[in-house]
């Protein structure tokens, strides 16, 4: 196993998870609607669901996806298809203190909505293609890269939460907080989709 790749592997992973896409989006509404402590179940699912999601791809699903396309186009839609169900939820509340009603995503649902997030599938499958090494060291090249994975993922998915929370602070006023709330709605709407671009 080469160590020396956790460096590369940490900064593709955290350029893909810090940037904009339907798990920050989720995390930024919840940490403003439910607050940072409410929110910790679905921060912490996202790593746990993509580490599962990458020891999949790394048992071979990712053949499939280069024999059989449209496994990825069903995939696709189904992740956008919730980000639009997602988004007019969050358009449709009518404030912040009907939406805190709600429960927040728990640390399941938050797994396994990696398998249906089309840009977890990209980093995943790239992660894995452009990281692992063929041969006898595959499996520990393969825990390396779900190791780093899970290292890097869990601070950027906490830097969005943490926003989230700060906004919830900033925000007094009610018509400011659904203002912001129908802003995200309108940006996870938005990130499903650039995926079809």
């Amino acid at each position: 196993m080469n160590l020396a790749l956790a460096a590369p592997i940490a900064l593709y992973v955290f350029v893909m998870a810090i940037t904009p896409g339907p798990n920050n989006m989720m995390l930024t509404t919840s940490g403003l609607i439910f607050g940072l402590r409410r929110t910790l179940p679905h921060m912490f699912g996202i790593p746990v669901g993509g580490a599962a999601q990458m020891a999949v791809v790394g048992a071979g699903l990712g053949a499939a996806f280069a024999v059989e396309p449209r496994l990825q186009l069903v995939i696709k839609f189904g992740g956008t298809l919730y980000l639009f169900w997602l988004a007019w939820k969050l358009w449709r509340a009518a404030g912040v203190p009907e939406a805190r009603a709600a429960e927040p995503i728990s640390f399941w649902q938050a797994a396994l909505f990696q398998f249906a997030n089309p840009k977890s599938w990209v980093l995943v499958v790239t992660a894995v293609a452009a990281y692992t090494t063929p041969g006898p060291d595959y499996v520990w090249s393969l825990l390396l890269v779900i190791g780093v994975f899970m290292c890097t993922t869990t601070p950027c998915a906490a830097t969005w939460t943490t926003f989230g929370a700060a906004l919830k602070s900033l925000l007094k006023d009610e018509r400011w907080l659904l203002i912001v709330n129908r802003t995200l709605a309108v940006l996870t709407a938005l990130t499903a989709l650039i995926f079809w671009l």
